[in-house]
């Protein structure tokens, strides 16, 4: 039984997908209003993508590629919030900005309506666990992941099982998805925001 179990670790190990900072800082930079600042940064956890916005800007950066959900379902990432927008209502237009987003899109490029999206947020104020439609695409499902002020160490750690969670938003059982991004926006508030993004993994349902 042993045995067996050895005979498959490669197998495991081989689904899993890895992005480095350095990795994620090559993605496909795409703007919505202006640029928003990313750079590699040294950090006290490692390396990290530093994103800073100031001027109205939202621009992210976008990995475009098969992601097969049968086999790599969760992602995990880490990320740390610095400077962003307070006492603003982020489920209105006017306070749709967020220091730190993962986007994870299944996208039409033709049949654009029926794009959708999951945008996993640090929000300034909504609880971890509220979700709504974004105010300028309901394609698009807001879930806050982490809420409020930083803790002393700062640095957060989140899985998500995308499969589960385009069916439970979305009412879609995808099996394979086409971008995951990472974006840093102030274009709404013109409040300047900042924050880390560190390693992001695409995993097997269950992976320890």
């Amino acid at each position: 039984m042993l045995s067996a179990a050895l005979l498959l670790l490669p197998l495991a190990a081989a689904a899993i997908e890895r992005f480095t900072p350095a990795q994620i800082l090559d993605w496909e930079p795409h703007s919505f209003t202006g640029s928003t600042r990313y750079a590699l940064a040294d950090t006290a956890n490692g390396p990290a993508v530093h994103a800073r916005c100031e001027g109205g800007s939202a621009s992210g950066l976008f990995y475009r590629g098969e992601i097969d959900l049968t086999e790599t379902p969760v992602v995990e990432w880490r990320w740390r919030a610095g400077q962003r927008p307070q006492d603003v209502d982020e489920r209105s237009r006017a306070g749709d900005d967020f220091a730190a987003r993962l986007y994870a899109v299944d996208e039409h490029t033709i049949l654009r309506w029926r794009t959708r999206a999951l945008n996993y947020v640090w929000s300034a104020g909504e609880p971890v666990g509220s979700h709504w439609p974004n105010p300028f695409a309901s394609q698009a499902r807001m879930i806050a992941v982490a809420s409020g002020e930083p803790d002393s160490e700062g640095w957060v750690v989140h899985r998500r099982n995308l499969r589960e969670d385009f069916r439970r938003y979305h009412d879609r059982d995808l099996t394979e998805l086409d971008a995951l991004a990472i974006m840093t926006d102030c274009d709404n508030t013109g409040e300047p925001t900042e924050a880390w993004y560190g390693r992001i993994r695409l995993l097997p349902a269950g992976a320890g």
